[in-house]
């Protein structure tokens, strides 16, 4: 069974990722569990003026979490009716990466998935605040949905890399699971002028084709220093429909996540981005 986290912050960006999430997952029997962490909301609600209002006004934001969370419950079992589906609420006055991390650790969460923007959703930006918090902090694999995405069978997944991280096995029997319920192809990619690999690269390389023995997948090799836009253009020309990247030091991942290489690049965003952070958890 998979255990799912989606955070919300009850927008239609976050609701769009909810019913991805819904429909992607489908066929798997899946726990899902609906955060809403509200600490942010109070320190920054505007009548929030002095210490005398303290306790009605946290009162009142953690009443409309709860209410706002039962009324979304309702809503996804209307849209998902599914045997296989088990739903949870969890109305938390935290920080949505402390409380991320909390519920990743105790209910041995899968996978985080959620929007690329909230409410903000300001079209300069590849990935809002909240979403870039989680991406860079929660050790977690997140899968990241852009606003409007709505195609939830995969038939085409890119997974850049450079080989030199030894990665975890759960992360990639993840991918495996999720690429083999719709006969997904991987194109594993690695970016460089020259062929020849090191040991650890080869031994690294063996490790994610034994991982990932289920499935179809292609080892290419792209001759090139420009990581960013050699993506992004491989993206356009294979018709990716989700790209996966490790989150980890001196990753591809991590290199982009500096806004001004997103905003540069935007890595095509256009599609799903699963994130793994190669976190050593059971």
């Amino acid at each position: 069974m998979l255990s799912i986290l989606l955070p919300t912050d009850f927008s239609e960006n976050s609701m769009n990722a909810i019913k991805y999430a819904l429909e992607f997952f489908k066929y798997q029997k899946t726990q899902f569990y609906f955060m809403h962490a509200y600490q942010n909301e109070f320190y920054d609600h505007e009548e929030l003026i002095s210490r005398d209002v303290f306790e009605d006004i946290l009162d009142g934001i953690r009443n409309e979490s709860q209410t706002n969370l039962e009324n979304l419950l309702n809503k996804v079992k209307e849209i998902a009716p599914n045997p296989r589906f088990t739903y949870h609420i969890i109305s938390a006055y935290n920080t949505l990466v402390e409380e991320a991390n909390l519920i990743a650790e105790g209910k041995n969460i899968d996978l985080i998935v959620m929007g690329t923007k909230g409410k903000s959703d300001e079209r300069h930006i590849v990935f809002g605040s909240h979403t870039f918090q989680v991406l860079k902090y929660v050790e977690c694999p997140v899968l990241a949905i852009p606003a409007n995405y709505t195609n939830t069978q995969p038939k085409h997944i890119l997974f850049p890399t450079n080989y030199l991280i030894p990665y975890k096995r759960r992360e990639l029997k993840l991918l495996s699971v999720l690429a083999k319920s719709y006969r997904s192809v991987i194109d594993v990619l690695y970016i460089s002028k020259s062929s020849k690999l090191s040991i650890r690269q080869e031994d690294n390389q063996v490790f994610i084709n034994d991982t990932l023995c289920d499935n179809e997948v292609n080892f290419c090799q792209e001759d090139s220093k420009k990581i960013a836009e050699t993506i992004k253009n491989y993206i356009k020309e294979k018709n990716i429909d989700i790209i996966t990247m490790v989150n980890t030091q001196h990753s591809f991942l991590e290199d982009m996540l500096f806004p001004s290489i997103i905003d540069k690049v935007s890595l095509g965003l256009e599609i799903p981005l699963l994130a793994m952070q190669n976190a050593t958890r059971n």
